[in-house]
């Protein structure tokens, strides 16, 4: 599965650091990080990942194989 998670203003270079696995597009007033999700659990591990650093989750959705 792959994942494209908008993120509320522009992430830092060191921020996205914590995020290995996804790849990241700096947008207008937001942070597009997107790539691959290996199962549910993966997918909640990077929801607390981006709680924990106080990112803000706008929108998540899968991308089409």
């Amino acid at each position: 599965m792959r994942y494209e998670i908008r993120v509320e203003g522009h992430v830092s270079a060191t921020l996205t650091e914590g995020f290995p696995e996804l790849d990241h597009v700096i947008m207008p007033g937001q942070t597009l990080l997107y790539g691959p999700v290996i199962d549910d659990a993966h997918l909640y591990e990077l929801l607390a990942r981006f709680q924990s650093l106080g990112l803000r989750v706008m929108e998540m959705r899968q991308l089409p194989d």
